[in-house]
């Protein structure tokens, strides 16, 4: 759908490097969220974020006013909470927070594959570290932006390969941004930390999301203790890919992600197609829908399934919501659509009929 920013602001931003653009695009989200956060404290009233006459959905031990949440990676150290309520999100999931601040992989790491709607990064955890996310977010949260919001935790890469230091790592960041955090979100499946996604294999993810789960029952939250949801590989095969879901769940886990970014390369044209990284966007349209379907199918109705994967417009976002997703995420479409997506997208999905309308209690 063609617009104001898709005609006017991304072709210049698209002429930009892709992580310049990125900074620039956050830094101004980061100023827009210390204005909402200023004008919630003058009493001023928050812009709405549920349709008329839409019960809010409850998942989770949380309320959600719409189905749709922004995607761990663009904002990886939580600066702009108030801002992505503001665009109409449900919720936002920030992060990949590490324990360590690490500079991630070395640039350039970000390619646009705009034939496919898609993006290549292979950006490697860069953040500041777990201590000084909650501190800012110790800050900044003392005004609720309104949204949950999510934390999205992975290894330090000093630790990866060490089975034990690896739980020890993302337990401790867990429990730093546990009172900061409506639910947690375990990253085991990167491609771009080399080892990470060796934790997914039964007995390692069972042993991480237990880990996990002390760490934040630790904080003598009561009910309010976040849940714990795995973030999962679109590269797994199905045997492979139930079996880990299996392990976690009887860990703990109350939910996956569904899915991450894919090492496959199949009938892409862009130029940058051989660029090595995660490919994101409209070509884990399909693979993301399948796993849902399987997650589903194996696990029954009870835990929380958050569909990721090519959502671009109202229609791919009712085939994750169809395929058995509780709630969808977005990331690339919003990077080519723009700050109006989140809107358009929930009134698209509400226009064909809310997938469980009228539902406020359950999982």
């Amino acid at each position: 759908m063609r617009g104001p920013y898709r005609d006017l602001v991304a072709p210049v931003l698209f002429r930009l490097d892709p992580e310049t653009a990125h900074d620039a695009v956050l830094a101004g989200a980061r100023v827009a969220s210390a204005g909402l956060r200023l004008g919630a404290a003058l009493g001023l009233p928050p812009s709405k974020r549920i349709l008329p006459g839409r019960p809010p959905l409850h998942r989770l031990g949380r309320s959600f006013t719409n189905r749709l949440g922004l995607a761990a990676g663009l904002d990886k150290n939580g600066v702009a909470p108030h801002f992505w309520a503001a665009l109409g999100f449900g919720f936002a999931e920030i992060g990949t927070v590490t324990w360590e601040p690490q500079r991630g992989n070395e640039r350039p790491r970000i390619f646009r594959l705009p034939e496919e709607g898609a993006l290549i990064n292979r950006m490697g955890f860069p953040g500041q570290g777990a201590e000084a996310v909650a501190r800012r977010l110790e800050r900044t949260l003392r005004t609720p932006p309104g949204i949950p919001i999510a934390i999205n935790v992975g290894a330090s890469r000093s630790v990866v390969g060490d089975a034990v230091a690896e739980t020890r790592d993302q337990a401790r960041t867990a429990r730093l941004l546990g009172r900061h955090a409506d639910f947690i979100v375990v990253n085991v499946s990167s491609p771009n930390t080399p080892g990470l996604r060796d934790q997914q294999v039964p007995e390692r993810i069972a042993r991480l999301v237990e880990g996990v789960g002390s760490a934040l029952a630790g904080l003598g939250l009561g009910l309010t203790t976040p849940e714990v949801l795995v973030k999962l590989s679109p590269d797994l095969d199905d045997t492979a890919l139930c079996a880990v879901a299996r392990a976690a769940r009887g860990a703990g886990a109350a939910g996956f992600v569904a899915v991450n970014t894919t090492l496959a390369r199949d009938g892409l044209r862009s130029a940058a197609r051989g660029e090595p990284g995660g490919l994101s966007g409209r070509p884990l349209q399909g693979r993301a829908r399948e796993v849902i379907v399987l997650l589903r199918a194996t696990l029954g109705p009870e835990p929380v399934l958050i569909g990721l994967g090519g959502v671009h417009d109202g229609r791919s976002a009712r085939g994750l919501l169809d395929a058995g997703a509780d709630l969808i995420e977005v990331f690339t479409g919003l990077i080519y659509e723009g700050p109006a997506f989140a809107r358009r997208l929930v009134r698209e999905i509400g226009a064909a009929g809310w997938p469980g309308q009228g539902e406020v209690e359950g999982r």
